[in-house]
C-alpha cells in the first residue's frame, strides 16, 4: 500500500470512529465511493457533505483537503473541486493564506475555465470582504469583466461576479456601475439570493438608480420583483419616488421630499436629482406625443419641469447631448421639434399612452386609404 493511501485509509478509519451513526454512514458510503473511483459521485457527495456541522471548523476541513480531497483533487471536475474549496477557505482565519491556498489551487483546475473564474472570484471576495484591498479587487473585476461577457453564455459564475462587482462599486461609491452590476447579478442569480437580504439589495439599488450618472431607464428597476420586498418596510416610499422619476413627475418629486430628504445621500445630492428629473420629465414630454406634435415650447417645458424659462434652452441640450432626445431647437420661435426619444422600460400606464398612438396612427393610415380611393378616378383622369 502507498503512502498516500495509507493516509487515506487512516484518515477515514479515524473518522468513521465518531459516536453519531448518521455521520459514520456518511463517511462510509464516502469511503466506498472513492474506494470505487467513483469520481463524480465522490464529487457531489462532498460537495454537500463538506457543508456538515461536525466539519465547520479550520483544522477540520484541511485535514479533509490534505489528508483525503489532496489525493484525487485533479481527477474530479473542476469546477465542483471549487464548490467544495469554498467552504474550506471561508473557515480559513488568515485570509491572506486562503488567498494563497487558492491561487495555489489554480493551476490544477486551469483546465476548466469556469473553474478558474469561479476561484478568482472568490479570492475578489476575501480582498474586498476581509482585507479591505480595493486595488486587488479592482483588478480581479477588470479582468473579468470582459471574459465573462464574451463567453456567449451565462454560467453559474456570472451571478457570483457582478455580486462581487456590484459591492464592490457601492462601496467606492460609483452608483451606476453598481446598478448595472447589481441588475445583471438579480438576472443571473435571484432565486439563490437569501429572501432576508432582499429589501436590503432593493433599497441599495433603488438610491444608486436616483443618483447614478446615466441612469434613465428606472422602468427597469421598476419591473423587477425584488422591489416588492420593500412593501410593508420603512422604505416602501422608495418605490413611489422611483416611479415618479420614471414619469417625470416633479410635482411629486417635490411632495416627497420631506421623506427623500432624510436619506444623507439624496439630500447632499438635491441639485443633481432635480436635473435628472427634469430630463425625464423632457423625455416623457417628447414620448406622450403623437410623431406629428413634437414641436413641444419652451413655455410647456418650463411648465412642466418647474424650471426657469432661462434654463429651459440649456435643459434641451443637456438631453441632446446625452442623446435621450434628438430634434432641432428653434430658438426663434421658442420650440424645440423632437424627432426620437431613447427607448426605455415602460409601465402599464406608458404601454397604454403608446397603444392609443398606435392607435391614432392607424386612424390616419386608414382615412388616406379612403381618400386615395375616393380620389382614384380623379387622379387618373388627371
Amino acid at each position: 500500500m502507498s503512502n498516500t493511501q495509507a493516509t487515506v485509509t487512516a484518515y477515514l478509519a479515524l473518522q468513521k470512529k465518531t459516536t453519531n451513526k448518521d455521520l459514520a454512514a456518511e463517511w462510509t458510503l464516502i469511503e466506498e465511493l472513492h474506494n470505487e473511483k467513483l469520481w463524480n459521485e465522490l464529487t457531489i457527495k462532498l460537495v454537500t457533505f463538506v457543508r456538515h456541522e461536525s466539519l465547520q471548523d479550520e483544522s477540520a476541513l484541511l485535514q479533509l483537503y490534505q489528508n483525503f480531497l489532496s489525493t484525487f483533487e485533479t481527477k474530479i471536475n473542476p469546477y465542483g473541486l471549487i464548490q467544495i474549496l469554498e467552504v474550506v477557505v471561508d473557515n480559513i482565519s488568515d485570509k491572506a493564506e486562503a488567498i494563497e491556498f487558492l491561487e495555489k489551487i489554480k493551476d490544477k483546475v486551469k483546465i476548466c475555465d469556469e473553474a478558474v473564474w469561479y476561484l478568482q472570484v472568490m479570492q475578489g471576495n476575501l480582498y474586498l470582504t476581509n482585507l479591505n484591498d480595493l486595488n486587488s479587487t479592482k483588478k480581479i473585476i477588470e479582468e473579468l469583466r470582459d471574459v465573462l461577457e464574451e463567453a456567449g453564455f451565462v454560467t453559474p459564475v456570472h451571478g457570483k461576479y457582478y455580486m462581487l462587482a456590484s459591492q464592490y462599486y457601492r462601496r467606492v461609491g460609483k452608483h451606476s456601475d453598481y446598478y448595472r452590476c447589481g441588475l445583471q447579478f438579480l438576472g443571473c442569480s435571484l432565486d439563490d439570493y437569501p429572501r432576508d437580504q432582499w429589501a436590503q439589495q432593493a433599497f441599495f439599488l433603488g438610491l444608486a438608480a436616483l443618483l447614478g450618472d446615466g441612469v434613465y431607464n428606472i422602468g427597469e428597476l421598476l419591473a423587477h420583483p425584488i422591489l416588492e420586498s420593500l412593501q410593508g418596510t420603512d422604505n416602501v416610499w422608495l418605490v413611489d419616488l422611483l416611479k415618479a422619476f420614471n414619469t417625470g413627475d416633479i410635482n411629486k418629486f417635490n411632495d416627497m421630499k420631506k421623506i427623500w430628504s432624510k436619506i444623507p445621500d439624496l439630500a447632499a445630492q438635491e441639485v443633481k436629482l432635480r436635473q435628472k428629473i427634469s430630463l425625464l420629465c423632457l423625455m416623457e414630454m417628447t414620448f406622450k406625443r403623437s410623431a406629428i406634435q413634437r414641436a413641444i415650447s419652451f413655455t410647456d417645458i418650463a411648465h412642466e419641469t418647474k424650471l426657469p424659462a432661462k434654463d429651459v434652452e440649456l435643459l434641451i441640450m443637456k438631453a441632446l447631448a446625452l442623446d435621450l432626445v434628438r430634434g432641432e431647437i428653434d430658438q426663434v420661435a421658442g420650440v424645440v421639434n423632437m424627432s426620437w426619444v431613447q427607448p426605455r422600460v415602460l409601465n402599464r400606464n406608458q404601454i397604454a399612452g403608446m397603444a392609443s398612438t398606435l392607435d391614432s396612427w392607424m386612424g390616419s393610415i386608414t382615412s388616406m386609404e379612403k381618400l386615395m380611393e375616393n380620389r382614384a378616378a380623379e387622379i387618373l383622369t388627371n
